[in-house]
């Protein structure tokens, strides 16, 4: 299938949407040509789910950064906190950047299904993200329980709370996992966001991207709808917003 077929079957949910490997190379070409460094001085995280498929689907050539430290647990919310990214920050190279990759994940299948995925060596579908699909299958069927947080089952825990306290929003919507993946867009981009301001970085910049992972089959791979590309330059702490070159 040829690369502007597949996006074709994306864009009818996400218009904006980037092959994730058109999306790498757009960022190493930026720092490189606009910040001016090389890859081996930006130390990368991401904030993305935990689920096998985006290890698989990730690009290689985002190894050429350093890392990645992984903040992500269910669904891409940043679980390891402040102290995660306290430490991220201080791996930094001195004079480098760090990039934060971050944002939830949607499966779509190459027959537009969204929220399935079929996965490699399956010939059957299976759920993508299978959190957020159970977290909505709990909220429709009003099973959650408005400030419960197990020790058990923590992060879905926090899943649930982040969409219950949106319930109305995601019910009423033309499609529910849609929204919902939007929701816990924007619950992990307002935490990170908090995250930074809240930690020292001893480097030239941060680089900031926000973004719905989506993945489809195995032979299609995975697609990235920016939300947020910011850049901030600690110097003066002022902030470029440069989600344009994403869009």
């Amino acid at each position: 299938m040829l690369k502007k077929e597949k996006l074709e079957i994306i864009r009818k949910y996400y218009p904006n949407a980037l092959t994730t490997i058109d999306t790498v190379n757009k960022i190493i070409d930026f720092v490189e040509n606009e910040l001016e460094l090389e890859t081996e001085q930006i130390m990368m995280a991401d904030s993305i789910c935990s689920d096998d498929v985006n290890s698989i689907q990730y690009p290689v050539r985002s190894r050429e950064f350093l890392g990645p430290f992984k903040m992500g647990g269910l669904d891409g919310f940043p679980f390891t906190g402040l102290t995660g990214m306290g430490a991220f920050a201080s791996h930094v190279p001195d004079n480098g950047a760090v990039f934060v990759y971050y944002g939830p994940h949607i499966g779509i299948s190459k027959d537009g299904t969204i929220g399935q995925i079929q996965r490699f060596g399956q010939n059957q579908k299976s759920d993508c993200c299978g959190a957020a699909k159970g977290a909505l299958s709990k909220l429709l069927n009003n099973d959650i329980e408005a400030g419960k947080i197990t020790e058990m089952d923590y992060q879905m825990n926090t899943i649930e709370q982040i969409i219950y306290a949106q319930k109305d929003r995601i019910i009423n919507a033309t499609l529910p996992l849609h929204e919902t993946t939007e929701v816990i867009y924007e619950a992990i981009d307002k935490r990170i966001l908090e995250l930074v301001k809240a930690t020292r970085y001893n480097c030239r910049y941060v680089i900031l991207m926000g973004v719905i992972l989506i993945n489809s089959d195995i032979e299609i791979g995975s697609f990235s709808s920016a939300r947020r590309f910011d850049i901030i330059h600690l110097k003066d702490n002022s902030r470029q917003d440069l989600l344009s070159l994403f869009n």
